[in-house]
Protein backbone atom coordinates (compact mmCIF):
# COMPACT_ATOMS: atom_id res chain seq x y z
CA UNK A 1 0.00 0.00 0.00
CA UNK A 2 2.92 2.14 0.70
CA UNK A 3 5.34 1.44 -2.05
CA UNK A 4 4.36 4.58 -4.17
CA UNK A 5 5.41 6.29 -1.40
CA UNK A 6 8.79 5.72 0.43
CA UNK A 7 8.99 9.12 2.57
CA UNK A 8 6.25 7.55 4.55
CA UNK A 9 8.09 4.92 6.62
CA UNK A 10 10.85 7.77 6.49
CA UNK A 11 8.28 10.14 8.37
CA UNK A 12 6.98 7.30 10.75
CA UNK A 13 10.89 6.07 11.57
CA UNK A 14 11.43 9.58 12.79
CA UNK A 15 8.42 10.10 14.45
CA UNK A 16 8.39 7.05 16.38
CA UNK A 17 12.10 7.39 17.55
CA UNK A 18 11.90 10.98 18.89
CA UNK A 19 8.61 10.23 20.62
CA UNK A 20 10.64 7.16 22.14
CA UNK A 21 13.42 9.25 22.86
CA UNK A 22 10.95 12.20 24.51
CA UNK A 23 9.35 9.92 26.66
CA UNK A 24 12.30 8.21 27.85
CA UNK A 25 14.00 11.58 28.63
CA UNK A 26 11.31 13.01 30.87
CA UNK A 27 10.52 9.28 32.54
CA UNK A 28 12.94 9.53 35.26
CA UNK A 29 12.14 13.42 35.77
CA UNK A 30 8.67 12.27 35.84
CA UNK A 31 8.71 9.33 38.33
CA UNK A 32 10.91 12.14 41.03
CA UNK A 33 8.38 14.76 40.74
CA UNK A 34 5.58 12.82 40.52
CA UNK A 35 6.50 10.91 43.90
CA UNK A 36 7.18 14.62 45.08
CA UNK A 37 3.65 15.45 44.67
CA UNK A 38 2.26 12.39 45.90
CA UNK A 39 4.08 12.11 49.48
CA UNK A 40 5.41 15.04 49.88
CA UNK A 41 4.53 18.66 51.42
CA UNK A 42 6.28 22.11 50.51
CA UNK A 43 5.87 25.95 50.21
CA UNK A 44 3.91 26.76 46.69
CA UNK A 45 3.51 23.07 45.66
CA UNK A 46 0.17 24.00 44.30
CA UNK A 47 2.04 26.78 42.32
CA UNK A 48 4.43 24.05 40.87
CA UNK A 49 1.98 22.11 40.15
CA UNK A 50 -0.41 24.02 37.84
CA UNK A 51 3.16 25.26 36.26
CA UNK A 52 3.67 21.47 35.58
CA UNK A 53 0.28 20.71 34.06
CA UNK A 54 -0.18 24.21 31.72
CA UNK A 55 0.89 22.26 28.76
CA UNK A 56 -2.69 20.39 29.27
CA UNK A 57 -4.44 23.70 28.76
CA UNK A 58 -2.42 26.12 27.37
CA UNK A 59 -2.75 26.11 23.23
CA UNK A 60 0.09 24.10 21.90
CA UNK A 61 1.28 27.20 20.03
CA UNK A 62 1.74 29.65 23.16
CA UNK A 63 3.90 26.68 24.96
CA UNK A 64 5.76 26.58 21.44
CA UNK A 65 6.31 30.29 21.83
CA UNK A 66 7.42 29.88 25.26
CA UNK A 67 9.61 27.76 24.17
CA UNK A 68 11.21 29.14 21.17
CA UNK A 69 12.12 32.52 23.23
CA UNK A 70 13.55 30.22 26.23
CA UNK A 71 15.77 28.32 23.52
CA UNK A 72 16.16 30.05 20.89
CA UNK A 73 19.46 31.85 19.92
CA UNK A 74 18.80 34.68 21.88
CA UNK A 75 17.05 33.01 24.36
CA UNK A 76 18.19 32.94 28.09
CA UNK A 77 19.18 29.34 27.84
CA UNK A 78 19.22 29.08 24.01
CA UNK A 79 21.79 31.53 24.04
CA UNK A 80 24.09 29.96 26.65
CA UNK A 81 23.53 26.40 24.92
CA UNK A 82 24.71 28.02 21.13
CA UNK A 83 27.50 29.47 22.93
CA UNK A 84 28.59 26.24 23.24
CA UNK A 85 27.95 24.63 20.20
CA UNK A 86 24.72 23.37 20.68
CA UNK A 87 21.53 24.89 19.25
CA UNK A 88 17.96 23.58 20.05
CA UNK A 89 15.63 25.18 17.34
CA UNK A 90 15.06 24.13 13.79
CA UNK A 91 16.15 20.65 14.13
CA UNK A 92 15.50 17.27 16.00
CA UNK A 93 16.44 18.91 19.40
CA UNK A 94 13.44 21.17 18.65
CA UNK A 95 11.09 18.17 17.84
CA UNK A 96 12.62 15.91 21.39
CA UNK A 97 11.95 19.68 23.21
CA UNK A 98 8.34 20.45 22.48
CA UNK A 99 7.28 16.99 22.52
CA UNK A 100 9.21 16.26 25.77
CA UNK A 101 7.36 19.43 27.10
CA UNK A 102 4.34 18.46 25.63
CA UNK A 103 3.61 15.04 27.18
CA UNK A 104 5.47 15.59 30.20
CA UNK A 105 2.13 16.48 32.25
CA UNK A 106 0.08 12.94 31.42
CA UNK A 107 2.99 10.84 32.62
CA UNK A 108 2.90 12.93 35.85
CA UNK A 109 -0.26 13.12 36.47
CA UNK A 110 -0.63 9.25 35.69
CA UNK A 111 2.66 8.18 37.86
CA UNK A 112 1.50 10.72 40.64
CA UNK A 113 -2.08 8.92 41.10
CA UNK A 114 -0.86 6.01 41.14
CA UNK A 115 1.86 6.48 43.63
CA UNK A 116 -0.76 7.68 45.95
CA UNK A 117 -2.24 4.43 45.93
CA UNK A 118 0.32 3.10 47.10
CA UNK A 119 0.07 2.29 51.14
CA UNK A 120 2.17 3.91 52.84
CA UNK A 121 1.86 1.46 55.72
CA UNK A 122 3.85 -0.64 53.14
CA UNK A 123 6.71 1.99 53.46
CA UNK A 124 6.48 2.40 57.25
CA UNK A 125 6.58 -1.33 57.97
CA UNK A 126 9.71 -1.18 55.87
CA UNK A 127 11.45 1.44 57.75
CA UNK A 128 10.60 -0.25 60.56
CA UNK A 129 12.72 -2.99 59.74
CA UNK A 130 15.61 -0.76 58.94
CA UNK A 131 15.24 -0.39 54.89
CA UNK A 132 16.33 3.08 53.74
CA UNK A 133 14.24 5.73 52.10
CA UNK A 134 15.76 4.68 48.34
CA UNK A 135 15.35 0.83 49.37
CA UNK A 136 11.54 1.29 49.99
CA UNK A 137 11.18 3.60 47.05
CA UNK A 138 12.91 1.00 44.35
CA UNK A 139 11.52 -2.26 46.24
CA UNK A 140 8.23 -1.36 47.32
CA UNK A 141 7.03 2.15 46.05
CA UNK A 142 7.85 1.85 42.34
CA UNK A 143 6.72 -2.03 42.35
CA UNK A 144 3.74 -1.66 43.31
CA UNK A 145 2.82 1.94 41.27
CA UNK A 146 4.39 0.71 38.23
CA UNK A 147 1.45 0.01 35.95
CA UNK A 148 0.46 3.91 36.32
CA UNK A 149 3.95 4.72 35.02
CA UNK A 150 3.89 2.54 31.80
CA UNK A 151 0.36 3.65 31.38
CA UNK A 152 1.96 7.42 31.61
CA UNK A 153 4.39 6.89 30.07
CA UNK A 154 2.42 4.88 26.73
CA UNK A 155 0.00 8.21 26.93
CA UNK A 156 3.59 10.50 27.01
CA UNK A 157 4.41 8.57 24.14
CA UNK A 158 0.77 8.87 22.12
CA UNK A 159 0.72 12.44 22.70
CA UNK A 160 4.58 13.09 22.03
CA UNK A 161 3.59 11.59 18.60
CA UNK A 162 1.14 13.48 17.53
CA UNK A 163 2.35 17.02 18.75
CA UNK A 164 1.68 19.76 16.40
CA UNK A 165 1.63 23.33 17.20
CA UNK A 166 4.75 23.75 19.97
CA UNK A 167 6.61 21.49 17.47
CA UNK A 168 6.02 23.86 14.18
CA UNK A 169 7.16 26.69 16.08
CA UNK A 170 10.07 25.45 17.61
CA UNK A 171 11.44 23.33 14.73
CA UNK A 172 9.54 23.98 12.29
CA UNK A 173 8.19 22.05 9.40
CA UNK A 174 11.15 21.22 7.23
CA UNK A 175 10.99 18.21 5.37
CA UNK A 176 13.48 15.40 5.98
CA UNK A 177 14.92 17.06 9.03
CA UNK A 178 11.70 18.29 11.74
CA UNK A 179 8.65 16.72 9.39
CA UNK A 180 6.95 14.41 11.74
CA UNK A 181 3.45 12.21 11.04
CA UNK A 182 1.22 15.38 12.12
CA UNK A 183 3.36 17.87 10.98
CA UNK A 184 3.30 16.16 7.42
CA UNK A 185 -0.36 15.21 7.32
CA UNK A 186 -1.29 18.48 7.64
CA UNK A 187 1.61 19.52 4.72
CA UNK A 188 0.17 16.88 2.42
CA UNK A 189 -3.41 18.39 3.11
CA UNK A 190 -2.17 22.12 2.32
CA UNK A 191 -0.43 20.95 -1.05
CA UNK A 192 -4.02 18.54 -2.18
CA UNK A 193 -2.09 15.28 -1.63
CA UNK A 194 -4.88 13.65 0.44
CA UNK A 195 -3.99 10.33 -0.76
CA UNK A 196 -0.52 10.20 1.44
CA UNK A 197 -2.49 12.72 4.07
CA UNK A 198 -4.96 9.66 4.75
CA UNK A 199 -1.42 6.67 4.67
CA UNK A 200 -0.02 9.36 7.44
CA UNK A 201 -3.30 9.20 9.06
CA UNK A 202 -3.75 5.51 9.84
CA UNK A 203 -0.31 4.76 10.53
CA UNK A 204 -0.87 8.09 13.26
CA UNK A 205 -4.30 6.17 14.42
CA UNK A 206 -3.02 2.77 14.16
CA UNK A 207 0.33 3.40 16.63
CA UNK A 208 -1.89 5.89 19.20
CA UNK A 209 -4.52 3.53 19.28
CA UNK A 210 -2.07 0.40 20.45
CA UNK A 211 -0.52 2.66 22.99
CA UNK A 212 -3.84 4.33 24.22
CA UNK A 213 -5.60 0.94 24.56
CA UNK A 214 -2.96 -0.72 26.51
CA UNK A 215 -2.46 1.78 28.97
CA UNK A 216 -6.28 2.07 29.45
CA UNK A 217 -6.09 -1.64 29.92
CA UNK A 218 -3.43 -1.05 33.07
CA UNK A 219 -5.60 1.61 34.48
CA UNK A 220 -8.19 -0.87 34.62
CA UNK A 221 -5.93 -3.83 36.33
CA UNK A 222 -4.45 -0.85 38.73
CA UNK A 223 -8.40 -0.28 39.76
CA UNK A 224 -9.18 -3.67 40.28
CA UNK A 225 -6.23 -4.47 42.17
CA UNK A 226 -6.64 -1.11 44.47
Amino acid sequence: MFDSFPDVWQITLFSVLVALASTVLILPFGIVISWLLARKEWPLKTVVETCLFLPIVMPPVATGLILLKMFGRRGPIGGWLYERGVEIVFNWKGVLLAMAVMSFPLLVRSARTSFSAVSVRLEHIAATLGASRTKIIFTITIPLAWKGIVAGALLAFARALGEFGATILVAGNIPGRTQTLSLAIFNFVQLGKDEEAYKLLLITVCIAFGAVIISESLTRRRGAAS
